[in-house]
C-alpha cells in the first residue's frame, strides 16, 4: 500500500512539472505587448474546421517530394531557356511552401493566416529578385526580360497625355475611357482600406500630383492636362475611391463582430453565408497616426508617406526604364503583391509607431520598406545617360520651400512649443505659490539675489546720509 501511494505521488509530481499546457489562442487584444513579438498574431478564436489550421507539414513534404522526383525522372528538355525558366518557378514554389509552413503569423487572420505567410514569401522573392537586378546592367536586364518573354525587350513609344489640353467632349471621352482612370479609383480606394485616415489619403493624392509635375521633364507620362490633373484625377477618381474606401471602414468600423463556429451552423445557407464571411475581417482597427502628437509620429508619418509616393513613382520609372508596357502581366503581379505586402506592413508599422512597448518592426513592413528602398536605388542606377534635361529652378525652388515649412514647423510644435509651455507652467506656478502665502499671511523668503541688492541699497542710503 505504501509504495503504490508513493509512486502514484510521483507520478502526479512528474505530470506537474512535466506536462505541458495547451496554447490558449489571444485574440489581438489580449496580446501581450511588453514584448517583442506582440507585433505578431496568430490566434484563431475559433477552429471548427480543424484540418482547415492544421500544419499538414508531413503531407507538404510529401508533395515537395513527388515534385523533385517527378523533375530528376520525367520532365525532359533540351531547351535552356525552358529549363531555367521552370526551375526558377520551382524554386519560388519550394521557397513559398516552406514560408507557409515556417514562418512566422503575420497581423492578419483572414480569410486564412497561411494567406498572409504566402505574401510574406513572395515579397522576400521578390526583394532577392530586386538584388539581382542591383548587379546587373539596365540593357541586359531589358535582354533578360526578352528571353523570359518575346513581347519584352521593345522599347515603348513615348505616350503624353497633354499635347492637346483643350476642354473638349473628345479630349475627356479619351481621358475618361482611359485604364487609368480605373487603375486610379481602385488605387485609392485600397489605399483608403489601407491607411484609414482622410487627411492621411488627401495628402497624398494632392502630393502624388506635385510630384508628376516635379517629374515631367523626366517621363513624357506625367505631362498630363491641368484638368486631368486635378478635375479627372483629384476631384474625381481620387475622391470617389477614398470616400469609398473610407465608408468601408466606417463601416467596418461599427459593425458588430459575432464569430460562430462552422460545425455550430445548422442550415445550408448559414454555412454558405459563413464561409463568405470568412473572407471578410475578422476585426478592424482605426487608425489614429497623430501627425502633431510627438516628433516620432511626426517622422514616422513623413516616412509613410515617402514610402506610399515611392511605391507609385517607383512603378512608373521601372516601366520606362525596362521597357515594359503598362498593361503587362508583370506591372499588374507587381501591383497587387505590394497592396497585400503594404496592407499587413501598414498595420504593423502603425503598431510599431503608436505602441511604445513594441520595440520591434514587423517582419512584413521590414521587407516592405526594403523592397521600396531597393526599388528606388534601381531605378536612380538605370536612370544614367537616361535623362538629359536639367530639374527646372522652379521645381527647386518649390520642394526647397516645402522642406524648409516643414522643418520649421518641426521646430515650432516639438521644440519652442514644449519649452514655452514649460516656463509657462513655472511662471504661473511661482505666481501661484506667492500669492497663497500672501493671504494666509505667511513669512516668504526673499531669493538670494534680491537680499543681496537690498543690502547694497542700505549701504548706499547709509553713505549719503554720513556724507
Amino acid at each position: 500500500m505504501g509504495s503504490d501511494k508513493k509512486e502514484k505521488i510521483n507520478n502526479q509530481i512528474e505530470t506537474e512539472e512535466f506536462s505541458v499546457p495547451s496554447p490558449k489562442l489571444l485574440l489581438p487584444d489580449k496580446v501581450l505587448s511588453n514584448s517583442a513579438s506582440s507585433i505578431y498574431y496568430s490566434g484563431v478564436d475559433e477552429i471548427s474546421v480543424k484540418w482547415l489550421y492544421s500544419p499538414h507539414t508531413i503531407t507538404a513534404l510529401i508533395i515537395l517530394l513527388g515534385i523533385f522526383i517527378y523533375s530528376a525522372f520525367f520532365f525532359e528538355s533540351k531547351d535552356t531557356i525552358t529549363n531555367v525558366k521552370y526551375g526558377f518557378f520551382v524554386v519560388c514554389f519550394v521557397f513559398i511552401l516552406i514560408g507557409i509552413q515556417q514562418f512566422r503569423d503575420g497581423p492578419f487572420i483572414r480569410p486564412h493566416p497561411a494567406f498572409w505567410r504566402m505574401v510574406l514569401s513572395f515579397s522576400i522573392i521578390y526583394l532577392l529578385i530586386l538584388v539581382f537586378m542591383l548587379f546587373q546592367d539596365k540593357n541586359d536586364m531589358r535582354k533578360l526580360l526578352g528571353y523570359i518573354d518575346s513581347s519584352l525587350g521593345i522599347e515603348l513609344p513615348e505616350k503624353s497625355y497633354g499635347d492637346n489640353c483643350d476642354l473638349t467632349y473628345e479630349n475627356l471621352k479619351d481621358q475618361v475611357y482611359d485604364i487609368f482612370v480605373l487603375a486610379h479609383f481602385l488605387g485609392w480606394f485600397g489605399r483608403a482600406l489601407i491607411l484609414r485616415d482622410y487627411w492621411f489619403c488627401w495628402i497624398l493624392s494632392i502630393l502624388f500630383e506635385f510630384c508628376e509635375y516635379s517629374l515631367q521633364h523626366l517621363l513624357p507620362n506625367f505631362n498630363e492636362c491641368w484638368w486631368d490633373h486635378w478635375i479627372l484625377d483629384v476631384l474625381t477618381c481620387n475622391w470617389a475611391g477614398i470616400w469609398l474606401g473610407m465608408k468601408t471602414c466606417k463601416y467596418l468600423e461599427m459593425k458588430h463582430y459575432s464569430w460562430r463556429g462552422f460545425n455550430e451552423i445548422e442550415t445550408a445557407k448559414g454555412k454558405l453565408k459563413r464561409a463568405a464571411q470568412q473572407f471578410t475581417p475578422h476585426h478592424w482597427t482605426k487608425f489614429e497616426w497623430g501627425f502633431t502628437t510627438s516628433f516620432r509620429n511626426f517622422c514616422g508619418v513623413l516616412l509613410m508617406l515617402f514610402f506610399a509616393i515611392q511605391l507609385d513613382l517607383n512603378g512608373f520609372f521601372l516601366k520606362y526604364l525596362l521597357w515594359i508596357p503598362s498593361e503587362h502581366l508583370y506591372v499588374t503581379l507587381r501591383l497587387v503583391l505590394l497592396a497585400g505586402a503594404s496592407a499587413a506592413g501598414t498595420s504593423e508599422a502603425y503598431r510599431f509607431l503608436i505602441d511604445k512597448s513594441c520595440k520591434k518592426l514587423g517582419t512584413q513592413a521590414w521587407v516592405t520598406v526594403a523592397i521600396l528602398a531597393l526599388e528606388t536605388i534601381i531605378c536612380i542606377k538605370y536612370s544614367k545617360g537616361e535623362f538629359h534635361e536639367p530639374t527646372p529652378k522652379r521645381i527647386i525652388i518649390f520642394w526647397s520651400v516645402v522642406f524648409g515649412c516643414l522643418a520649421i514647423f518641426a521646430l515650432y510644435q516639438f521644440v519652442f512649443t514644449p519649452l514655452f509651455k514649460k516656463s509657462s507652467k513655472d511662471d504661473s506656478k511661482d505666481k501661484n505659490d506667492m500669492t497663497s502665502k500672501v493671504l494666509d499671511n505667511e513669512p516668504f523668503e526673499l531669493k538670494p539675489q534680491e537680499v543681496s541688492t537690498d543690502k547694497k541699497k542700505a549701504k548706499k542710503n547709509k553713505s549719503k546720509k554720513n556724507n
